[in-house]
């Protein structure tokens, strides 16, 4: 598979024409890969199914920034339609939160907007995400710390994350 590198970064880069968004895609491939490995047909081409995993990969990504820039341009929308009870300062909040919520691993983002935004049951986002409660419980923490850290540095007059124990 270490042969195959040279060329899968050749390909990404092709792909993407960013050197580091070549490499990271190169890395999940790979990451992919071994995590299908028991699922790969052993007399199959690796060169071909490795490419393959790589391009889907891309496609993936490329569909959900397009998701992500139209529901942020919605919310800009959103925005401009509805005055904002604290005006403009709530909007950019708005746009902070979202920005913050990024910066989540997709595993605690989708916990955290299941739970807090959803309003599922800590038992149901389990049953979603086919992960144990704990698991769900875990991830949520770990999401509300790491937004509550970023939060830190706000500027006054926006009201700080409560902490629920």
């Amino acid at each position: 598979m270490e042969v195959l590198v040279p060329a899968l970064r050749r390909f990404a880069w092709s792909l993407t024409r960013n050197a580091d968004e070549a490499d990271d895609l190169v890395q999940d491939c790979l990451e992919h890969a071994l995590g299908a490995w028991h699922r790969r047909h052993a007399d199959g081409n690796l060169r071909a199914w490795l490419f393959a995993i790589l391009y889907n990969l891309y496609v993936s990504g490329r569909r959900r920034s397009a998701r992500r820039a139209r529901l942020l341009e919605q919310v800009a929308q959103f925005g401009e339609i509805a005055t904002p009870v604290g005006g403009a300062d709530a909007s950019v909040h708005c746009a902070e939160v979202l920005d913050q919520l990024d910066t989540l691993p997709e595993e605690q983002r989708a916990v955290l907007l299941l739970v807090g935004v959803e309003g599922l049951a800590y038992d149901e986002a389990a049953e979603v995400l086919a992960v144990p409660i704990g698991t769900v419980m875990s991830r949520l923490s770990r999401a509300r710390e790491r937004l509550r850290r970023l939060g830190e540095g706000r500027p006054a007059g926006v009201v700080p994350l409560r902490r629920v124990v």
